[in-house]
Order: structure tokens, then C-alpha cells, then sequence
């Protein structure tokens, strides 16, 4: 007798074990991937031109004023003149691009070392969440689908971005098992990363008051803002200037807040231009399209901590004097990729197809990214 082997369905209970292994693999060979786009695509594009060496490659634009400052500080290299835009970085990346670099004495490696381990600990935290969430299967859904975002060449270099999540999903988690202590400390580290930190704190006590959870564990909520408090601190000390990492963004790339409107007529005018940054600044427009759309989707379905999380982020990107990195800190909007995993997960065969649909359209433009950003283009 012939007997049929029978697949668990998408929709069985996975164990932990399962959840962290499916999310390694997809990290693993995604990391890989990127390895083997960047080297084949900077030889295929050459054009007769030398290959700059591959960790020279990942040195750019905000990777380069990170090392900077942990090399030198704020004050930046001593050799040059002073970037003003530099306090715009907060000191988390910086700290440990500094006791990595005792290790491996290479600080664009240590950058890159740094983004790959963190990595991975958000990649196993957003598929826990989802998984936590439900329904069973949407775990190594969410993480394809950040793993696909058109910007996601930023969680491979010596960006901020893959530290700041390694902190924030698991603080995330945290919360929703109703472990205050926990996602308190967690949500202090992630605002040692990024001013992204201040949203990350208002988004947790909004998601404290709708649970109601008990009132004795509310002095937690205090803890993410501490190290923000700190590090204006540290600066009023330097310059006198308790906003200066708001400053900053002024002095380095000319943001300010103006009307949605203005900041919309903008981007607009620069889009219709020629060239790398016409096509940046489309890509821009499009991401607010995505942040607009997902602020009121959250709206829709109630999810109110996220939409405060989501919402105040988007409101700050699409008021500034022009949109920049909109489509790249969409990589930490974490509800988008869960709200992904869910529409693909069955029961329903045909929305199994919704991943398949996402990674053919994304995927190419994630491809595309990366290899720009190693040609030292900006992309975000």
C-alpha cells in the first residue's frame, strides 16, 4: 500500500525552536545574497573603471559620520572642518562601533558586524511577534517581507537601523506578554540609537493604558525617556543646546518643520528632475504614500499604540521641509510587515499569494538599492 505524506499546514503551531530557525535561515541567506549582489553587481557594472574593495563599498554617507564620531566624537576629525549635522546621531551606534572596533580593528567591519548580529536578534523578535499575534505562519512571513523592502540594504551596512530594532521589537514583544520591567529597559536602549526611541516610548504607554494593565508597574513607562533626557544633557553641557540633535538636522541637511503641503510641492518639483536623485525623491513620495497608508489602516483597526508609534513618525517625515528617508524608516515600522504577514497567511489558498505578489514587485527595487548604495549613490 502507498501511503501520502502529509505537510503540516501553514496554519499549525510552531514551536520556538521552529520560529527562531526559520527566521536565522532567512537572515543567513538573505545576508548572503547581499554579499553576492554587491560583488557581482560592482564587477558587471565596473565599466573599465576599478573596483573599490568590498568593505570600502559600504562606507558611505551616514555610515562614514558614524564612524566618525565614535572615532573622534562630536567634535568630529580634528584634521577637518566640523560637521554640523553630526549631533543629529545618537551616541548607541557610536559606543559600540567603538568596543567592536577594540575587537577587529577595522571599523567599517566593525559596523557591518555590528548590523549583521543585530540583525539577527530582530529578525527572531519580529517572527516571534508575529507568530505571538497569530495567526500560526505569519513569523518567517514578516521577516521576508522586511527583508524585501526596497531600503533594506540599510540593516546590512553600519547603519543605526538594525541596532535600533534589535531594541525596539523585542521591547515590543515585551509589552504585549505584559513584561513592563523588560520592555522598559529594552525601549531605553533602542532610544540610545535613535531619536525613532521618543515614538517607541509614547507608542508603549498609549499600548499600557488600552490594556489596562495594573497601575503599579506605570513607573516603567519613564525609563525609555531617560536616556533622551541624557542626551540633550550631554550636549546643553557641550554647546548650551538642549535640542541640539534637532538642530542639527537643520545645519546638516536643511530640515525644518513646515506645512505638508509645502514639504509635498517640494519633493514634487525635485522628482520631476533627471537622474539618481529624481529617482530618490519619487521613491520618497511613494513611501509616504505607504506611511500615509498604513497610519490609517492602524486608524481602521484600532490599533491604537501602533498608530501612535506609526502616525507620529510619518506626521514628523511628511512635514519636513522636504521628504527625506521616508522609504528607509518605513524599516522600522515593524506593523507594516506584520500587517503583510497576515494578508498572506490562509486560511484563504489565494492570499498565500500575497507574499509571491509583494516580493516581485519590492524585491527588484531591493535589488536595485543596494547596488546603488555601493556605488556611493544616495538611495535614503
Amino acid at each position: 500500500m502507498i501511503t501520502s505524506i502529509e505537510h503540516p499546514p501553514d496554519t499549525a503551531v510552531k514551536s520556538r525552536r521552529d520560529i527562531v530557525m526559520e527566521a536565522l535561515l532567512l537572515w543567513l541567506s538573505s545576508r548572503l545574497g547581499i554579499i553576492v549582489l554587491a560583488v557581482v553587481g560592482a564587477t558587471a557594472m565596473m565599466d573599465g573603471d576599478t573596483v573599490a574593495p568590498f568593505l570600502e563599498r559600504w562606507k558611505h554617507w551616514d555610515a562614514d559620520l558614524l564612524i566618525t564620531i565614535a572615532e573622534h566624537g562630536y567634535g568630529g576629525d580634528p584634521s577637518g572642518e566640523p560637521d554640523k549635522g553630526l549631533p543629529a546621531f545618537f551616541p548607541g551606534m557610536p559606543l559600540m562601533l567603538r568596543a567592536v572596533h577594540l575587537f577587529v580593528g577595522n571599523w567599517i567591519l566593525a559596523g557591518l558586524l555590528i548590523s549583521f548580529v543585530a540583525g539577527a536578534v530582530a529578525m527572531v523578535a519580529l517572527a516571534r511577534l508575529a507568530e505571538f499575534e497569530g495567526p500560526p505562519g505569519t513569523g518567517w512571513r514578516a521577516v521576508l517581507a522586511l527583508l524585501l523592502w526596497p531600503m533594506s540594504v540599510f540593516l546590512f551596512a553600519g547603519y543605526s537601523e538594525s541596532l535600533f530594532l534589535a531594541f525596539a521589537i523585542p521591547a515590543w514583544l515585551a509589552a504585549r506578554q505584559g513584561r513592563w520591567a523588560l520592555a522598559a529597559a529594552l525601549a531605553a536602549g533602542a532610544s540610545c540609537m535613535r531619536i525613532t526611541g521618543l515614538f517607541l516610548a509614547l507608542a508603549l504607554i498609549v499600548e499600557f493604558f488600552t490594556k489596562r494593565h495594573a497601575v503599579r508597574q506605570a513607573g516603567w513607562l519613564v525609563l525609555p525617556f531617560v536616556p533622551l533626557v541624557l542626551y540633550s544633557a550631554y550636549h546643553h553641557a557641550r554647546s548650551g543646546d538642549w535640542l541640539a540633535w534637532n538642530h542639527a538636522q537643520e545645519a546638516g541637511w536643511g530640515r525644518h518643520l513646515v506645512w505638508p503641503w509645502e514639504s509635498l510641492i517640494t519633493t514634487w518639483n525635485s522628482a520631476l528632475g533627471e537622474g539618481r536623485f529624481a529617482w530618490a525623491f519619487r521613491l520618497e513620495i511613494a513611501g509616504a504614500v505607504v506611511g500615509i497608508g498604513l497610519v490609517l489602516v492602524l486608524l481602521y483597526l484600532r490599533r491604537w499604540s501602533e498608530f501612535v508609534y506609526v502616525g507620529l513618525q510619518v506626521g514628523a517625515l511628511v512635514c519636513s521641509a522636504y521628504y527625506l528617508s521616508i522609504p528607509r524608516s518605513a524599516l522600522l515600522w515593524w506593523p507594516l510587515f506584520l500587517l503583510i504577514a497576515k494578508a498572506s497567511t490562509p486560511p484563504s489558498p489565494w492570499r498565500r499569494w500575497i507574499i509571491v505578489v509583494y516580493a516581485l514587485v519590492v524585491g527588484p527595487l531591493m535589488a536595485l538599492n543596494t547596488l546603488v548604495f555601493t556605488d556611493g549613490a544616495w538611495v535614503g
